[in-house]
């Protein structure tokens, strides 16, 4: 007979969010988790709370009974609605700091998820713990039923929605000074980001080509991933038709960011992040810039030559925000290889979002001399490397595959870092294995100086694997 605590998907509560199929994470899930999440926000003596959610089908109703339980618990409740994840921080501004966001990111249509902030922060993986100790009794509990009165999520106030987007954009029309106009393909993927996105741009004076900007959680097409390139085949194409100066793709809940220079060629996050430090360094020299394990030594390179402190940190978009936050002045710009890119200079929020760190794109190029986007980057040549790849952990536990990876890798005679997962740094290139936060898979990456250097770093990885492990090391050769 099983234990009935092996009835509660702990594996949904992961480092950083709560992110898993719909079949696992149901509207009584749901519930019970806003019970464990009312249990934080009380412990931090915290009364009130602003909800959003994405375009995913079954997010109303999930926000409804977030809106119903924290009501229950004498909250006071702002329903922000469809939005980004990004507006609904920067809303949460009015409610003490404190927001929840219904949302499954880039995830497929078939997850959903939930992101949090507290008094402006996001959790840390033990808070995100102890909401899963504390929903765990309400979920097991089969007389704790939900009332899901879930007509009421589609009548929520579009009004208010309305005003959060107008505010939202007033705070960019204040913060970006453009000194031209551009023409811009912006593609939403359905997400619920697209609609007020194209708003600021057009505010701001660009030509905007608006592709899959309404909110369809259908997502007929694809997962709202930009970090996939089969995924940009729209955008690319469209770039090219409209002879457009950037091409904007954001991910489901307007987070993350993938551009496109006027060739269409897509602008990896190691060039991005060189860039914004190269911003970020010139009006706070000797600063610190942040990033994730999973970027390649240019960026590093970059920060040193012009004159900042390179911290290298775990990758997750919450690791990195707490750390700006709590850097006390000295970080001011963190990024992520997928996309995430969070600046602390004095403007922008704090946090990620895709569409500001566009705009910061466009407003640099604007006051620069160079005529196009492709000219700007010409100093941060593109790396010979490889997409995040998705390698299935065959369910093997993720922990032995890892541990198996470091005990080989003293054998590759290269740098070993474990802030996440098993990196490899050589003197041209670094190959690096992780469990991934939000899914059953590994996340791998190379990256090389040229392409023999790139397969020799794969094939490292790939003998080390392929003894114990011959399905993960086949898949990760079938991946190139």
């Amino acid at each position: 007979m099983n234990n009935p605590q092996t009835l509660f998907p702990q594996h949904i509560f992961r480092a950083y969010d709560i992110r898993g199929k719909e079949t696992v994470l149901t509207a009584k899930l749901v519930h019970a988790i806003a019970q464990g999440l009312v249990q934080q926000y009380q412990q931090e003596k915290q009364t009130q709370i602003s909800i959003g959610y994405d375009a995913r089908l079954n997010s109303p109703a999930y926000a409804e009974i977030m809106r119903q339980v924290f009501l229950a618990h004498q909250f006071q409740v702002t329903m922000v609605g469809c939005c980004s994840s990004p507006m609904l921080y920067f809303m949460a501004r009015h409610t003490a700091g404190n927001g929840i966001m219904l949302t499954a990111s880039h995830n497929p249509k078939s997850d959903n998820g939930i992101k949090w902030i507290v008094q402006g922060e996001p959790p840390t993986p033990e808070m995100i713990q102890h909401v899963a100790h504390d929903a765990a009794p309400y979920y097991l509990n089969t007389d704790a039923a939900p009332s899901i009165a879930s007509q009421h999520a589609t009548n929520i106030s579009h009004e208010f929605i309305e005003d959060a987007c107008q505010q939202y954009q007033q705070a960019m029309l204040n913060d970006i000074q453009l000194a031209g106009t551009f023409k811009v393909v912006l593609d939403g993927m359905y997400g619920s980001a697209g609609h007020c996105a194209a708003l600021v741009l057009q505010k701001m004076g660009c030509e905007v080509i608006a592709l899959r900007c309404e909110a369809n959680g259908h997502f007929p097409e694809h997962a709202p991933d930009p970090s996939q390139e089969k995924h940009l085949q729209h955008l690319k194409a469209a770039v090219r038709e409209h002879q457009a100066d950037i091409g904007i793709a954001l991910d489901g809940d307007g987070d993350r960011v993938v551009l496109l220079d006027e060739h269409a060629n897509v602008l990896s996050a190691d060039r991005l992040l060189s860039l914004f430090a190269e911003m970020c360094l010139k009006t706070h020299p000797q600063h610190q810039v942040v990033f994730d394990v999973k970027c390649s030594t240019m960026v590093r390179n970059t920060v040193r030559d012009l004159g900042g402190e390179a911290v290298m940190i775990r990758t997750g978009s919450t690791f990195l925000r707490r750390y700006l936050a709590q850097s006390q002045g000295k970080a001011v710009f963190g990024g992520e290889y997928a996309g995430h890119y969070v600046f602390n200079d004095g403007r922008g929020f704090g946090y990620d979002d895709g569409i500001y760190a566009a705009l910061r794109v466009l407003e640099y190029l604007s006051h620069s001399n160079y005529s196009s986007l492709s000219a700007l980057m010409q100093k941060y040549p593109e790396r010979c490397c490889t997409e995040d790849t998705y390698i299935s952990t065959r369910n093997i536990e993720p922990s032995a595959v890892l541990n198996d990876v470091e005990s080989s890798s003293h054998r590759s005679g290269a740098e070993l870092s474990k802030i996440d997962g098993v990196r490899l740094d050589f003197e041209d290139g670094f190959g690096i294995i992780r469990a991934s936060n939000t899914g059953e898979y590994f996340t791998v990456r190379f990256d090389a100086d040229n392409p023999s250097r790139l397969n020799d770093i794969r094939d490292t990885f790939v003998s080390m694997l392929s003894e114990r492990y011959p399905e993960i090391a086949q898949d990760i050769l079938d991946a190139q």
